[in-house]
């Protein structure tokens, strides 16, 4: 299933090199986002569900999930309400 707002996707491996990018994404974030998602495991250490990290800039939206051994990024294209809230906040 295409998601229209999807700009670009990426995974990482443990390390944080990244495996494979499709869509406008940079590579180079790879290590970024797997050490986001790193340290947000931390936070509840005992929890077995992966969490998910959405970050907002501007007019776009970062999703960040870990699942074993592979993080993947997701970028979005923020939509007018969100891009709206996220600056009110």
């Amino acid at each position: 299933a295409t998601q229209q707002d999807t700009v670009g996707v990426l995974l990482a491996n443990r390390q944080g090199l990244c495996l494979g990018v499709k869509g406008n994404i940079n590579p180079n974030v790879s290590g970024v986002g797997t050490a986001i998602s790193e340290q947000v495991a931390k936070l509840e250490p005992t929890n077995n569900v992966p969490a998910i990290v959405c970050l907002y800039s501007g007019t776009k939206r970062c999703v960040i999930q870990k699942d074993g051994e592979i993080t993947g990024i997701i970028y979005k294209q923020a939509t007018t309400a969100t891009a709206v809230t996220s600056v009110g906040n």
